[in-house]
């Protein structure tokens, strides 16, 4: 709101699109600089003067504005709100749909493919990134006016499974599949790769079960739909545990009678070539490598199918934008399917993104499931959960809702852990730093939503905002706060365009920040009413605001730790 008071003015004075000028706005570095700056030097060409000069003459121009001072520094023009003045409007703009729910996306639809777990595997800590990533984006799409909806494009088909039946027929016997399926299919498939190194024939009669699958052999098939079915069992589990639901799940499978139109209509384009006994899609205008679309054992490959995906997702599911949250180790891949669909004639292949996300590691060791270095997800949630547990019971020994404060403080941490690094970095997970309530975690904001609600519920019944004397929050650390709380729907935006629910993160991190500074400052149930009222609004507003961020993270508040 406040950017939008100085970018219609100035657009006003200097004849731009309020757009324009907006983008320009600055925060200045200190805050006794002021709270918003203008810098004027791309001016100086189209205007012919110097940029101080120009500074000079927007200072001039807002000498009689009742909201806003605005003083020349050299090139930049820095105002400064009257804080009484401006306060009501700040908290009452707070009130508004348009703060909560700002509306950039117009209703668009969004189909965001996330999580996808390959069937007959455990769901380990590695696939946490996609499934919560996807999970924030989803809700910041929301957030902000589009129409998203959530797939799980389960990996139940494929090389791992010529090998997961491969192995169950020479080694099934050797394990507990009736009690633990899921850790037994992992022994199986690390065994297949371990015996593989020393007999090579193993790889050729994996590939004659999946050529069998792909038929519809009665045994491979029944089989596969066994993998499927304790696998989904397993990964359910998780995700309650997460949070997280899927408007979709649809398996590669789902997919495999749309591959041959897809290939069909590649060949009627003329754009498949032979290679080697393979049929590929000649990439060198994009300075690509070929992209494979079947092998030369007439079996498809994965790009087959996400293009047949793809096409889908945009007909069927009416998504106007593709998102696929997937690592960045499938780059290429990606780049190969997004430009074979533009040369098929699909313009809407240009709005596919694909979100890529660096790798997660485990106290600095990588994940790997073919030698069985794969941690449970599951296990690592226990372990989070009984230390914030341990934690949460030192201080508050009789809690009532010991379990439940736990469970949301330990899953929290590790869902914030994550999400508040840029998504394209690595992320290497210790618990301690994680479960911290001191620093850049979740279980610090969590606290000081829990002290928020503590103090709210000390105070009396807040009356209505519009009569209330402000200059009790707006001295300094009252006005850095309220400042901050302004952004939130500004911030909403600018993560979902990005696609950077880090943003979010670190900025309600600040909002925790600010609060606790205020709150040490001040005291918010000060005996006089008509302070006490003021300072209860703000720590009101505050906490609802970082409950409401937490929430499209993926985090639960406690009203009490």
């Amino acid at each position: 709101m406040l950017a939008q008071m100085i970018s219609e003015e100035l657009a006003r004075i200097l004849s731009l699109k309020e757009d324009e000028v907006e983008r320009l706005l600055e925060i200045p570095p200190q805050e006794t600089l002021g709270d918003l700056a203008f810098p004027c030097f791309t001016l100086a060409k189209t205007k012919r003067k110097a940029p101080p000069f120009i500074a000079a003459e927007l200072e001039a121009a807002f000498l009689e504005h009742k909201e806003v001072t605005a003083k020349a520094t050299g090139g930049y023009v820095n105002f400064f709100f009257h804080r009484e003045t401006v306060a009501g409007q700040l908290f009452q703009e707070m009130k508004s749909n348009q703060y909560w729910q700002p509306n950039s996306g117009d209703g668009k639809r969004v189909v965001i493919d996330m999580s996808s777990p390959n069937i007959a595997k455990p769901f380990g800590i590695g696939h946490l990134r996609s499934t919560i990533i996807g999970h924030a984006l989803y809700h910041l799409l929301k957030k902000t006016g589009y129409d998203p909806i959530r797939v799980n494009h389960l990996g139940d088909w494929g090389t791992q499974f010529w090998k997961q039946i491969a192995a169950y027929q020479r080694w099934g016997g050797d394990v507990d599949l009736k009690q633990n399926p899921i850790a037994s299919f992992l022994e199986l498939y690390v065994r297949f790769h371990e015996e593989a190194e020393k007999d090579e024939s193993l790889e050729d009669e994996g590939r004659e079960w999946f050529k069998k699958l792909e038929e519809g052999d009665e045994e491979a098939d029944r089989l596969w739909t066994y993998f499927v079915k304790e696998s989904l069992n397993e990964f359910d589990r998780m995700y309650n545990r997460l949070g997280v639901e899927f408007d979709y799940v649809l398996g590669e499978s789902f997919y495999n009678d749309q591959m041959a139109p897809v290939v069909k209509e590649l060949q009627e384009k003329g754009l498949l070539t032979c290679s080697e006994g393979a049929l590929v899609v000649p990439l060198e205008d994009a300075d690509l490598p070929p992209c494979l679309i079947v092998k030369s054992d007439g079996t498809s490959i994965y790009a087959t199918r996400d293009l047949a995906t793809a096409i889908y997702r945009h007909h069927v599911q009416k998504g106007e934008k593709l998102l696929y949250v997937v690592g960045g180790e499938q780059t290429l891949h990606f780049k190969q399917v997004f430009h074979v669909l533009k040369k098929m004639g699909y313009k809407w292949a240009d709005p596919c993104e694909h979100i890529t996300f660096g790798l997660l590691r485990l106290d600095g060791k990588k994940m790997s499931t073919r030698r069985g270095r794969v941690v449970m997800l599951e296990d690592v949630l226990n372990d989070v959960v009984a230390h914030a547990k341990a934690k949460i019971k030192e201080k508050h020994p009789n809690h009532p809702h010991l379990h439940e404060v736990a469970e949301a403080v330990g899953v929290g941490a590790v869902i914030f852990g994550d999400l508040k690094q840029d998504r394209r970095l690595d992320v290497n997970f210790r618990l301690e730093d994680a479960l911290s309530f001191e620093g850049e975690t979740g279980p610090y904001v969590q606290y000081t939503y829990a002290r928020i609600q503590s103090i709210l519920r000390k105070g009396d019944k807040l009356n209505d905002s519009r009569h209330m004397d402000w200059q009790h929050v707006t001295k300094d650390e009252g006005w850095s706060l309220l400042k901050v709380l302004i952004q939130y729907p500004n911030v909403l935006i600018k993560a979902t365009e990005a696609r950077e629910p880090h943003q979010l993160a670190r900025y309600v991190l600040t909002v925790s920040k600010k609060f606790n500074q205020f709150y040490h400052k001040y005291v918010i149930l000060a005996d006089d009413e008509t302070v006490r009222q003021a300072r209860l609004i703000l720590a009101e507003r505050t906490g609802e605001v970082s409950a409401d961020a937490m929430a499209v993270l993926g985090v639960k508040t406690p009203e009490e730790l």
